[in-house]
């Protein structure tokens, strides 16, 4: 086997592209229904759901499964990891913000492509922290309490709080989603994941 399909099957790459195609679809599906389609307020759910899946691929994939053979690697892990998250987060909001049709500013393909950046940065920094395996956890509590509290009308003015169940452009929102995304991306890349117990 070549070196990618190695590297490929390590970091359960197929099964993570399976799951960015189920959830592309499943948004798709859901997006174009025509209660969906003609009230973006029913987008939102989406915004939270399908970054939530895709976001949890990416953080399994981060897995190491031979720490101590990455570690003493000739060739500095850093920048495959840098690549390996840049180039699965790029996809992950390229299929998704595709498959949210209509306005693209009121919930649409532009709070998509905000949520994915900001979810991955917190699974990235989770995978540090807490391991691989379980870094979609801290992603799904967060997105989980701000969807359960946004009906309350003091949170829905809180942007920096519910930046991920904002229509889109918000400057706010897109601050601390990627503030999200570049700290937890840096501390994967520089760090790595968490050393975990095979078998745990």
């Amino acid at each position: 086997m070549t070196s990618f399909a190695l590297y490929a099957r390590s970091r359960a790459l197929p099964t993570t592209l399976a799951a960015f195609a189920a959830a592309t679809l499943f948004t798709l599906w859901a997006a174009t229904r025509p209660e969906t389609y003609v009230d973006p307020q029913r987008r939102i759910p989406l915004l939270a759901l399908a970054p939530l899946l895709a976001t949890s691929a990416i953080g399994v994939s981060l897995h190491q499964y031979a720490q101590e053979l990455d570690r003493t690697a000739a060739r500095p892990w850093w920048r495959l990891r840098l690549a390996h998250l840049l180039a699965l987060t790029a996809l992950a909001a390229l299929l998704l913000a595709a498959a949210v049709p209509g306005h693209s500013q009121e919930f649409g393909a532009v709070a998509m492509v905000r949520n994915i950046l900001g979810a991955t940065g917190i699974t990235a920094a989770a995978a540090v922290l807490v391991g691989a395996r379980l870094s979609w956890l801290p992603t799904l509590l967060y997105f989980g309490a701000v969807f359960l509290s946004y009906s309350a009308p003091h949170l829905r003015t809180a942007t920096a709080w519910t930046w991920s169940m904002q229509p889109g452009p918000q400057r706010a929102a897109w601050a601390v989603a990627m503030t999200a995304f570049v700290v937890g991306g840096a501390l994967y890349v520089a760090v790595g994941t968490r050393r975990e117990r095979e078998g745990s």
